[in-house]
C-alpha cells in the first residue's frame, strides 16, 4: 500500500520542522516522519544554547569571522554570511513564536563559548535550549493544519524515478511492514551520525540514515571525514555519556589532569575556550601522559547556587551519580559529537539529486567547514530549514504530479534486503561502532584507516537488513574520505599527517556512488558549479 502528500520532510529537530512550517504556510501539504517520538532528535540534546549576534557590544561581521576561523578554510564564506545575517531574524521570530530564552531584567542573557570573540550565545532554562526550541516550534507546527506527523516510522530508504526522489519507503509504525509514501520532493532533516562510535553524546536515533539513503539514492556527500568530537562528556561506569556543556567551561571551568593539575594552557594559548578538536586531543595527549582514561572538569569555583541555576539539567543529572558540581571534580573524556559532512547542498538546500532538498546536521551546506564552531548548530538548522522549504515549495508550486517511480528504477532497492534478525542487527552495530572508536576516532593514521575498510568490507557480505547496510554504509563512507585526506584540519587529525596543508588539500572531499571519491578545487562550492576531479584513488 502507497500513500501520498505533496511534500515530505525526514526528522523532527530544528530544521525538520522548520521547514515544514515553511511549507504549510503556503497551503501546500506536509508530512513530517521520525524514527522515534515526534520530539525526539539531536535538537532535543542541545544545551549549550543558540549561537547569534543580537548583544549590543556584538557584531554579524565578528561571528562570521569567528565562524571562518573556526572552519580551517573549508567554510563557504556566502554560507557563513547568510547564517551570521538571516541568523538574527529567525531567533527573533523563535522569540514571537514564545521561546522563552533566559532573561535577566527583560534582557537576554548571552553567554561565552570556546572559540567566539564576543559573548553571543542564548540558552533557555540553563542547559535546556534544544528543548526549549523544539517545545516552541512544536506548538507553531501544531497550528499548521496541513502538517501531518507520524512518528515512529524509520524511514530505509528513498524512492527514485528517472534521476529524482519521488518519495520514501518506511517501516509501518502499526504493522511494522514497508510501506511507501510519495510526494512531489522530499527534505531530509535526519540529523547525524553519532551513534556510529562507541562512544558519543547522541541520541539513539542519530545513526546516519537519512546520509546513507541519499548516498544510494545517487546524491552526492561531502566532507565526510570531518567530525567533532565533544571534549567533556561524562565519564562514570554505568552512566550515559552525558554532555557536559562547552558552556561550562566557557562560564570559567577548567580541565585537571589525574594529579589535579591544570594542563590544557600548555597546549593551547586559550586553555579551555581552545577549539573542541584542539581541546579534545589535549585531553587524549594528557590521559596517554598520564595512564588514565579520564580527565577532570573543575567547576568548583561556583557556588552551587549558581551552578544549579546556571546548569539545572547537568546538576542533577550528575547528582544522580553522586557528584556535587560545586565540590566534585568531574570525570569527563571525549566523545563523537557532530557532523560537519554530510549530503552536498546549494545555499537553498538543493542537493544534487533532484527532488531531495537536506538541511540541518544530515547536509553540508558549508557553514561549518572542517571544524564547526561551537553553537553554530542550532542557528544553522534554523535558517537552512526555512530555507530548505521555502526553496521545495518555490521549484514544486506548480508541480502538481506526484511521482510513481516503477520498482525497477528504485535506486535504493531496500524491498530486494534481506530483514536482518536482531541478532545480527546488534551484532554490526557493536563490530562497527569499535571499530570506529578505535581506527577512525579522534586520532587517525593510514594502518587504522585501512584496517577499517577491510573489515567493514568483510561485515558487508554478512545478510544485512536497510537500516544495518545504512549504519555500514556510512561507516565506510567517513573511512574512505578519512583515508583520502593527508592532511589533518579541523575535526579530522591523521598523525601520519599531522600538518595542515593548503597547497594541496584546501579542497572538499565528494563521494557519490556512480564515482570514486574526488574533490572540488572550490572552496566556496555549490552542487551547480563545476567538479574538478582529482581522482586521488584509496
Amino acid at each position: 500500500m502507497s500513500l501520498e502528500t505533496d511534500f515530505i520532510v525526514i526528522g523532527s529537530g530544528i530544521a525538520g520542522l522548520r521547514a515544514a512550517i515553511e511549507i504549510a504556510q503556503t497551503g501546500a501539504r506536509v508530512t513530517v516522519l521520525t524514527k522515534d517520538r515526534t520530539d525526539e532528535s539531536n535538537t532535543e540534546y542541545a544545551q549549550g544554547g543558540v549561537a547569534v549576534a543580537l548583544s549590543d557590544d556584538d557584531e554579524v561581521a565578528l561571528h562570521e569571522e569567528d565562524t571562518l576561523q573556526a572552519g580551517a578554510g573549508l567554510c563557504d564564506e556566502a554560507a557563513v554570511r547568510i547564517l551570521v545575517e538571516d541568523g538574527r531574524r529567525y531567533i527573533q521570530e523563535l522569540i514571537e513564536w514564545g521561546t522563552e530564552f533566559d532573561r535577566e531584567g527583560g534582557r537576554l542573557v548571552f553567554t561565552q563559548e570556546a572559540a567566539h570573540s564576543r559573548r553571543r550565545i542564548l540558552h533557555a532554562h540553563g542547559d535546556s535550549t534544544g528543548r526549549e526550541i523544539v517545545r516552541a516550534l512544536l506548538a507553531r507546527a501544531g497550528l499548521e493544519p496541513n502538517i501531518a506527523f507520524l512518528a515512529h516510522a524509520a524511514t530505509e530508504s528513498l524512492l527514485t524515478e528517472d534521476g529524482r526522489c519521488s518519495g520514501v519507503r518506511y517501516l509501518d509504525p502499526l504493522v511494522r511492514a514497508p510501506r511507501e509514501l510519495r510526494a512531489r520532493a522530499c527534505i531530509l532533516a535526519s540529523g547525524g551520525a553519532g551513534q556510529l562510535f562507541l562512544h558519543t553524546t547522541n541520541p539513539e536515533v542519530a545513526t546516519g540514515d537519512g546520509m546513507a539513503m541519499a548516498y544510494a539514492a545517487g546524491a552526492e556527500l561531502a566532507d565526510m571525514e570531518f567530525v567533532q568530537f565533544h571534549p567533556t562528556a561524562l565519564h562514570l561506569p554505568g552512566a550515559p555519556r552525558f554532555l557536559l556543556s562547552e558552556a561550562m567551561r566557557g562560564e570559567g571551568g577548567v580541565l585537571r589532569n589525574e594529579e589535579g593539575e591544570r594542563f590544557m594552557p600548555s597546549y593551547h594559548k586559550r586553555a579551555e575556550l581552545a577549539p573542541r578538536d584542539i581541546v579534545s586531543r589535549s585531553i587524549v595527549a594528557e590521559m596517554e601522559r598520564t595512564a588514565t582514561s579520564t580527565v577532570y572538569l573543575d567547576m568548583t569555583a561556583h557556588e552551587a547556587r549558581y551552578l544549579r541555576s546556571r546548569f539545572p539539567k547537568i546538576y542533577e543529572t550528575c547528582r544522580r551519580y553522586g557528584l556535587e558540581l560545586a565540590r566534585d571534580l568531574l570525570p569527563v573524556s571525549p566523545a563523537a559529537h557532530y557532523f560537519m559532512g554530510g549530503v552536498r547542498t546549494d545555499l537553498q538546500g538543493r542537493t544534487t539529486l533532484s527532488g531531495l532538498y537536506a538541511a540541518g546536521e544530515v547536509a553540508c551546506t558549508g557553514v561549518h567547514g572542517a571544524n564547526r564552531l561551537a553553537s553554530n548548530s542550532l542557528l544553522e538548522g534554523l535558517v537552512f530549514g526555512a530555507r530548505a522549504g521555502r526553496a521545495v515549495v518555490e521549484d514544486y508550486a506548480r508541480d502538481n504530479e506526484i511521482h510513481h517511480p516503477s520498482q525497477r528504477n528504485d535506486q535504493s532497492h531496500s524491498a530486494a534486503a534481506p530483514l536482518s534478525s536482531g541478532e545480527i542487527r546488534l551484532a554490526v552495530r557493536k563490530r562497527v561502532r569499535r571499530l570506529m572508536w578505535e581506527r577512525v576516532g579522534i586520532i587517525r593514521t593510514r594502518a587504522s584507516l585501512a584496517r577499517a575498510l577491510h573489515e567493514f568490507n568483510q561485515i558487508a557480505h554478512a545478510p544485512l537488513g536497510p537500516l544495518s547496510r545504512n549504519f555500514l554504509t556510512v561507516a565506510t563512507l567517513i573511512a574512505r574520505a578519512s583515508l583520502w585526506r593527508e592532511e589533518s584540519r579541523g575535526g579530522h587529525y591523521r598523525s601520519d599527517h599531522p600538518e595542515r596543508d593548503d597547497e594541496s588539500w584546501q579542497v572538499h572531499s565528494i563521494l557519490s556512488r556512480d564515482s570514486d571519491i574526488s574533490s572540488s578545487a572550490r572552496v566556496d562550492w555549490s552542487p551547480q558549479s563545476q567538479i574538478q576531479d582529482l581522482s586521488k584513488s584509496i
